[in-house]
């Protein structure tokens, strides 16, 4: 019979055994540093009716939907989850309590073009706050306290949280009179890292957006307002009280900077940025974007920002919110090509390999049991193979240690454990032995899966 071959679809990551180890470990910090903001794991389905999901979908965001039916159902994946979070609350409104804070990381799937660093399927790891009618101002201000702790907990250190708040773009264009042009405004100015400032106000000045030079000029002059934070919102205040929603805006801004030191976020780790638009029809007030400072050709690594209705096309309920997002499938991807996957990171499936060297295994059996009983990740290796072939095998898991249990060590109750990094091997009575191994991974656990290069 002819074999079929074997391959991955195109937009879909697929990773051996050390990369999935690395990668499982960046979701399990993520996991770990949105739980200590009191955040509650939530998880929803990656198929959901289509009418549903698609609620508030139209243009490319339908044109990339995986869509199919079962029986009599039209059915879709989710494309991302916040769609399915609006349901969600919805849908359980009565027995959820408010603030509710969840946090959930899960693949989503948009059948765009794959391509560099662009995925058909990937996870996303998602965090929002959502009021139950109101929500306060703080938790805006706490969101750049949660991005800085995450990614520093994965040990990325070269990153900055810009901030913008789309009240003060908003009141900025309608004290222009721009205000139904703000959209096309925002998107020109957008461009300005790629195409730049001469370039961006030619555009802004031509017959199809028709600005005046000194229009354009005034944008220009405000998206580059620069500084240090208490520089950039002096240069706001200069603004002030000539729009009601500017000022609200700035307000809100100024607030959320001054909560910043004390949630522990360093200056230089947070700037304002008044070029950041973000979802120009869903985020209405604070808006995040974190870039990693060596590499802004990249973009933004994780974004979000306040919105007014959750869940708008679902209830009437007024479910004002703020979230994150990070890409993690393109952020891992970006990270091995640029080369910040920690190499030192443990990535073996066990952190003990057990070796019996007798026929009798209840020994090795009962110490590998001593050593889960503590906590240790303890494979048991019961082929037939010569010593050699066993501990090549260690060798290519890169098993931290390995415990051999020959006729010698079982006559004395003792282990010979093998240090597999420092090649030093001891033998030992067997709770010894135990502590031995505890003392060892315990030097190893502050490895963190991101190391910046040079480091």
């Amino acid at each position: 019979m002819a074999k079929l071959k074997p391959r991955t679809l195109s937009g879909f990551m697929e990773l051996l055994p050390e990369k999935q180890a690395q990668f499982e470990k960046m979701a399990e910090l993520l996991r770990k540093a949105y739980s200590l903001y009191g955040f509650t794991p939530l998880d929803t389905p990656i198929i959901e009716a289509s009418e549903v999901l698609l609620a508030k979908a139209g243009g490319e965001t339908e044109k990339q939907i995986y869509r199919f039916t079962k029986g009599d159902s039209d059915l879709s994946l989710r494309f991302d989850l916040t769609v399915p979070l609006a349901k969600y609350v919805a849908l359980h409104y009565g027995e959820l309590t408010f603030p509710f804070r969840r946090f959930q990381i899960g693949k989503v799937y948009r059948g765009e073009r794959a391509q560099r660093g662009r995925f058909r399927e990937f996870y996303q790891a998602d965090i929002d706050v959502i009021g139950d009618g109101k929500l306060d101002i703080a938790n805006e201000a706490e969101i750049p306290a949660i991005i800085y702790q995450t990614f520093t907990s994965l040990g990325l250190e070269r990153f900055q949280i810009r901030v913008n708040n789309r009240k003060i773009l908003n009141g900025f264009y309608a004290m222009l009179g721009l205000t139904e042009k703000s959209g096309d405004i925002m998107r020109t100015v957008d461009k300005l890292d790629k195409i730049g400032a001469d370039k961006v106000k030619e555009l802004l000045t031509d017959e199809e957006m028709g600005l005046t030079d000194e229009q354009a000029q005034e944008i220009l002059d405000f998206i580059a307002i620069k500084g240090s934070q208490g520089e950039v919102l002096a240069a706001l205040e200069g603004y002030r009280g000539r729009s009601e929603v500017f000022d609200a805006g700035l307000d809100e801004l100024t607030t959320v900077v001054k909560y910043l030191s004390a949630f522990g976020v360093p200056e230089d780790k947070f700037a304002v940025d008044l070029t950041i638009a973000r979802g120009l029809d869903y985020y209405t007030g604070t808006v995040y974007e974190t870039a990693m400072v060596d590499h802004p050709e990249i973009g933004s690594i994780c974004s979000g920002g306040r919105y007014d209705n959750l869940a708008e096309y679902y209830t009437d309920k007024q479910l004002p919110g703020v979230g994150i997002s990070i890409g993690l499938t393109r952020l891992f991807y970006i990270l091995e090509e640029q080369g910040y996957l920690n190499e030192a990171l443990n990535t073996a499936p066990a952190d003990v390999l057990v070796l019996p060297m007798t026929d009798d295994l209840a020994p090795a059996i009962a110490f590998a049991t001593a050593l889960r009983w503590e906590g240790v990740r303890t494979q048991l290796y019961t082929e037939q193979k010569k010593f050699k072939q066993k501990m090549s095998y260690a060798d290519k898991l890169n098993v931290p240690f390995v415990a051999i249990l020959g006729e010698d060590e079982i006559a004395k109750g003792a282990v010979s454990v093998k240090d597999m990094a420092a090649g030093e091997q001891a033998t030992l009575p067997a709770d010894e032995a135990v502590k031995r191994v505890l003392s060892g991974l315990d030097r190893g656990r502050e490895e963190k899966p991101i190391r910046e290069p040079g480091k």
